[in-house]
């Protein structure tokens, strides 16, 4: 059995909200996607980001990683970083995904305005919160 593809996720806090895409399964998601052969995931993540909403973020704190089944059977590796928003907080919808929402952290619970956002999104979230990231990386 080979390894599930590894996708790097950014979990990105600005002034007390953290930014979700919603995806065409209609579950709330974290900006990122999958590192180029050979690219380094924090590398991937910064151009990730930047495709899917048009921010620039510098990558700072790893959080836990986890299995995450998106299809019945079909697993990937979800390996999430605390980011930190580097010049304007104006994020451009791609194509990849149907809505962009930045949630008061006030309302972060498993569902987001009716749609899903699963648990370990939700715990990579908290764990970026609980941690003591550089000053201008949230106001809360």
């Amino acid at each position: 059995m080979s390894a599930p593809p590894v996708s790097v996720k950014g979990v990105l806090i600005h002034d007390g909200c953290v930014l979700l895409l919603l995806n065409e399964r209609s579950e709330w998601d974290l900006p990122g996607g999958r590192p180029d052969p050979g690219e380094d995931h924090r590398a991937a993540l910064v151009r990730e980001v930047r495709e899917e909403t048009g921010l620039s973020v510098e990558i700072e704190t790893p959080l836990d990683e986890h299995l995450f089944e998106v299809l019945p059977g079909r697993w990937v590796h979800i390996v999430p970083f605390a980011c930190r928003l580097v010049g304007h907080a104006h994020a451009v919808l791609s194509p990849e995904h149907l809505e962009m929402h930045w949630l008061p952290l006030t309302k972060l619970g498993r569902r987001v305005a009716g749609q899903r956002l699963p648990k370990g999104y939700l715990g990579a979230i908290r764990q970026a919160i609980a941690q003591p990231l550089s000053v201008s990386t949230r106001s809360v």
